[in-house]
C-alpha cells in the first residue's frame, strides 16, 4: 500500500501531480480529485513527485505529510555559494584526533541517503566506523594484511604506488593510508540493482558535499577500497558487508586539522559539442 491521500480542502485540482507522475498512475476525472488508477499501485516508484509538486500541499503518500517537508522557496543556496562549495572542496589528509558527535554522523548519512538511485531503488548501504578507536583497530588489521601481502610479493606491479605507503607503515608506523582519520564510511549496494556502483558513487558524492558544508573533511580512499574489495576479502566480512553487495567506495572523514582559505583554479574543461 502506498497510502495515497488527497486533502480535498487544499486540493485545487490543478492536475500537476497527474502530469508529473513518472509512472503515470495518478488519474483525475473531470470534477474529481486525483487518485491512483485501479490496480496500478504496484507500479509506483515511491519517488514522491506528487507530494513535492503539489503547490498547496494537498497530497500525502507513503505515510509522509507535506507539512513535514521543507518548502524550497527561500531555502535554497545561491548559485554562487554552491559554486564556491564545489570549487572549494579539498581532499583532507590531516584530521583532529576527535570523534564527531553521533548525531552529526547520523545527519550526514541521512542527507546522503537522498541521493538519486537507478529506478529509485534506494538500497545503498552505509557502513560506518563511528569511533576513532574502531577505525584505528580496523586500520591496523588492514595494514597488517597489506604488509603480509607485500612480504609475499602478492601486491600487483600495477599497484607499486600503493606498496610505498605500506612500506612506510611497516618501517615507521606512519599512517599514509588511513591518515589517522577518526571515521570511515563504506558504501555498497545489492548487485541485483540496475546500477549498484553508480548509486554508491552518487551517494558518496552527496555525502562529501554536505560534509563540506558542515565543516567536515573527507578523503576518497582508493587504497582502502582496493584493499577491502580486492586484496583482503576477509575485511568485507569484518565490516559486515553482505556477499551479494557490489562495493562502491571507501571514504575517510572527520574534523579537519587544516583550513583552506580559497578555491583553486583549473584550466577549462574538455567539452565536445555535438554538431
Amino acid at each position: 500500500m502506498i497510502d495515497f491521500k488527497v486533502d480535498s480542502a487544499r486540493c485545487t485540482r490543478c492536475g500537476q501531480c497527474v502530469a508529473d507522475c513518472p509512472s503515470r498512475i495518478i488519474v483525475m476525472a473531470t470534477g474529481e480529485y486525483p487518485s491512483i488508477a485501479p490496480g496500478r499501485e504496484s507500479v509506483c516508484l515511491r519517488c514522491e513527485h506528487c507530494l513535492a509538486i503539489c503547490p498547496t500541499g494537498a497530497i500525502s503518500i507513503l505515510g509522509f505529510s507535506p507539512d513535514d517537508s521543507t518548502p524550497l522557496d527561500g531555502n535554497l543556496p545561491a548559485p554562487g555559494q554552491l559554486e564556491t562549495l564545489i570549487a572549494g572542496r579539498r581532499s583532507v589528509r590531516r584530521y583532529r584526533p576527535e570523534n564527531l558527535p553521533p548525531e552529526l554522523i547520523g545527519k550526514l548519512v541521512s542527507v546522503a541517503s537522498f541521493a538519486p538511485t537507478g529506478v529509485n531503488a534506494r538500497k545503498v548501504r552505509f557502513t560506518v566506523l563511528d569511533d576513532r578507536e574502531k577505525t584505528a583497530r580496523f586500520r591496523d588489521e588492514v595494514m597488517d594484511g597489506l604488509v603480509r601481502l607485500l612480504a609475499e610479493g602478492a601486491i600487483p606491479e600495477s599497484k607499486a604506488y600503493y606498496a610505498r605507503f605500506v612500506k612506510v607503515w611497516e618501517k615507521h608506523k606512519v599512517d599514509l593510508v588511513f591518515r589517522d582519520a577518526p571515521h570511515l564510511l563504506v558504501v555498497t549496494a545489492p548487485e541485483s540493482l540496475s546500477s549498484p556502483r553508480e548509486d554508491c558513487l552518487i551517494a558518496l558524492t552527496t555525502f562529501e558535499l554536505y560534509a563540506q558544508a558542515c565543516g567536515i573533511g573527507t578523503l576518497w580512499n582508493g587504497i582502502v577500497s582496493w584493499a577491502i574489495d580486492r586484496m583482503l576479502p576477509g575485511m568485507r566480512q569484518r565490516l559486515g558487508i553482505p556477499d551479494d553487495h557490489a562495493f562502491g567506495y571507501a571514504m575517510l572523514f572527520g574534523r579537519p586539522a587544516v583550513r583552506y582559505a580559497r578555491t583553486v583554479q583549473h584550466h577549462p574543461p574538455e567539452i565536445y559539442r555535438v554538431p
